[in-house]
């Protein structure tokens, strides 16, 4: 059975490293927060005191981390995981990065000697709980099929999208998409809201017909119920958006929508509402509309 070292135990990092002890892995696991690894090593897992340390004498390394800039810190220097991997060692990194810090990272496993692929994920912590995430893959095919048992232990969609940074890339159209739909579900419910209907029955009318989705699903309950305890903090999801309209900027493209939910987010983040769930988009619209979006029933 292969050996992981594992790197960032927050709300996606700890349920996915459940999941592969349940499926029989030795994995090792480290994290800036001592508390995450001790509950973990408890639950049958290696704990390890740095970066260096977690990828030592492992067949996969995987992170999974906040940021782009926290990955490259945990690769790079002398503590880092590139000083400790052994030659061959596939180094995973399933955070949501951009599709240029991508490439940088499998330039800098490549001259250790390790192969690297991009494989963020999408379904949030119900997702990351059930080992039913969607894995969006870039690299080779060869270095997927290496792995791929690992991956199936995490998640229930397994998709090879094309080279280095494709991963990254389709990561962030996901998060175009989700974000977008949930400020339409938050537009929508606002006008409901102001026109005196309930939102929970307008969301129970329509969720059967072409407007239903599973953002709208898993949101807009979220939203009438006044419930932002995050899955999917708005904080993360500003840095997505961010590393969106960067990425977009570097290609030359206009992303119109995206640039406003951009600053949406900018304007939930000076309200004080970076911390909570992105169906908190709903609270800009809020402030802006001087209503409330609240079911009658409850």
């Amino acid at each position: 059975m292969k050996k992981i070292g594992f790197v960032g135990l927050g709300i996606m990092g700890k349920p996915m490293v459940r999941n592969l002890l349940k499926a029989g892995f030795a994995v090792t696991v480290y994290d800036i927060v001592e508390d995450a690894v001790k509950a973990l090593v408890e639950e049958g897992a290696k704990g390890a005191s740095s970066a260096k340390e977690v990828a030592a004498d492992q067949d996969v390394v995987i992170t999974m981390v906040p940021s782009g800039p926290i990955v490259r810190s945990l690769l790079k220097g002398d503590d880092g995981i590139l000083a400790g991997v052994k030659e061959g060692t596939v180094i995973v990194d399933m955070s949501s990065v951009t599709p240029v810090e991508s490439k940088e990272f499998a330039e800098l496993a490549a001259e250790k000697g390790c192969a690297f692929l991009d494989a963020p994920v999408s379904g949030g912590e119900p997702g990351a709980v059930a080992g039913s995430l969607a894995i969006m893959v870039g690299g080779e095919e060869a270095v997927l099929n290496q792995v791929r048992d690992v991956f199936e232990a995490m998640g229930s969609s397994i998709t090879l999208v094309g080279p280095t940074g494709s991963g990254s890339v389709t990561k962030l159209a996901n998060q175009v998409i989700v974000n977008l739909n949930i400020a339409a579900v938050a537009e929508a419910l606002i006008l409901s809201t102001k026109a005196g209907a309930d939102p929970k029955k307008v969301y129970e009318a329509i969720r059967g017909g072409l407007a239903g989705s599973t953002v709208l699903d898993a949101k807009a309950p979220m939203m009438f119920r006044r419930n932002f305890k995050p899955g999917g903090p708005i904080k993360i999801n500003l840095k997505d958006i961010t590393n969106v309209m960067d990425t977009a900027k570097k290609l030359d493209l206009p992303l119109v929508m995206t640039g406003v939910l951009e600053q949406i987010m900018h304007s939930l983040k000076a309200t004080g509402h970076l911390m909570d769930d992105h169906s908190g988009i709903v609270q800009f619209y809020e402030n802006i509309s001087g209503v409330v979006v609240k079911t009658h029933e409850e």
